[in-house]
C-alpha cells in the first residue's frame, strides 16, 4: 500500500492528527534537505512535501520563491531531488510528496517522470498548475505507478468543482485556507471549519489544511477541524535564517518538533 494511505489510516486508527511539512529541496543544499527530512521524521512529521525548485513558482509567496531560488543556485535539479529521495529512503519511510510545476514533468516526459518518482521512493505528486480537467493521462499513469495525485481546494472553489476535484484525488485533499499565494499569516482563516465540512460532504479522504500556519497555537487551532495541517513558509523561513549555521538541522528540527507536539496534543 502507498505510504501516504498507510500513514493516514494509522493516524485515523490511533485518533491522531497528521502533520505535513513543506520545505524547498536543495535549500540550502541537498545534503541539508536529506538531514532535515530525517530530523523531521524523528520529530513526528507524518508527510514531507519537497518543493522541486522552479524558475517561475506562481503559486508561491516570497518566502518560498526565495527558497526555490536558493535551491536553483545550489545546483538542484529534478534528477538530483530524486537521488536525495532515494538517499532518504535508505534511512526513513516517511511519506514524501513532490510539490512541483507541470513544466518539469513535461520536460522529462510524463510517463518517464512518474516512473522515476516511483523508483526513487516518492509517494505522491502535487502538481500546482495541472487542473483535474486536464489530467486524465496523468491520473492513469499515477495509479499504475502506485502514487497519489494530491489536488488543491481553495476557499473560492464552488461546490460542483469541489465534487469533481475530490473524486479524482488520492491520498488526501490539500485545502488552501486562504486566497492567494503561500506565506505566513498573523491570523488563521475563520472559514476553515465551514469549508472542511463542505469538502467532507463529497469525500472520505483526509483533509490537510495549509497556507499561513506559523506557530504551535495556530497549528493546534487548525488541527481541530482537519485530519492534518500543513506548515511550509514558517519552516522555510527558519531554514533561510539558519541556512549557513552548523546548527541548521538542530534549530529547524526543534521548531518543527514544537509544531508536531502541538498537533499531536489534539
Amino acid at each position: 500500500m502507498n505510504r501516504i494511505v498507510e500513514k493516514f489510516s494509522a493516524l485515523k486508527q490511533s485518533g491522531k492528527k497528521g502533520f505535513v511539512v513543506y520545505i524547498g529541496a536543495g535549500d540550502p543544499n541537498l545534503d541539508a534537505t536529506r538531514q532535515l527530512a530525517l530530523a523531521f521524521d524523528r520529530a513526528g512529521v507524518d508527510v514531507l512535501e519537497l518543493g522541486v525548485p522552479f524558475s517561475d513558482p506562481l503559486a508561491d509567496g516570497l518566502v518560498n520563491q526565495l527558497a526555490a531560488q536558493r535551491g536553483l543556485e545550489s545546483g538542484t535539479t529534478p534528477p538530483k531531488v530524486l537521488e536525495t529521495v532515494a538517499a532518504i529512503r535508505r534511512e526513513s519511510q516517511v511519506p514524501i510528496v513532490l510539490y512541483v510545476y507541470f513544466n518539469i514533468l513535461h520536460r522529462r516526459g510524463l510517463k518517464e517522470f512518474i516512473a522515476d518518482c516511483a523508483r526513487a521512493g516518492v509517494d505522491g505528486l502535487l502538481v500546482l498548475d495541472l487542473p483535474p480537467e486536464e489530467s486524465d493521462n496523468y491520473e492513469v499513469l499515477m495509479r499504475a505507478a502506485g502514487l497519489c495525485q494530491i489536488y488543491l481546494v481553495a476557499p473560492t472553489t464552488p461546490d460542483d468543482r469541489i465534487a469533481l476535484i475530490v473524486r479524482r484525488a488520492a491520498g488526501f485533499i490539500y485545502y488552501v485556507s486562504r486566497e492567494g499565494v503561500t506565506g505566513m499569516q498573523a491570523k488563521i482563516s475563520d472559514t476553515i471549519a465551514t469549508m472542511t465540512a463542505k469538502i467532507r460532504m463529497h469525500t472520505a479522504l483526509p483533509i490537510a489544511v495549509g497556507f499561513g500556519i506559523s506557530n504551535p497555537e495556530q497549528a493546534r487551532l487548525v488541527a481541530r477541524d482537519a485530519e492534518a495541517i500543513v506548515v511550509g513558509s514558517a519552516i522555510v523561513n527558519q531554514i533561510a535564517e539558519h541556512g549557513k549555521s552548523p546548527e541548521l538541522v538542530q534549530r529547524v528540527g526543534d521548531f518543527v518538533k514544537s509544531l508536531s507536539v502541538a498537533v499531536k496534543s489534539i
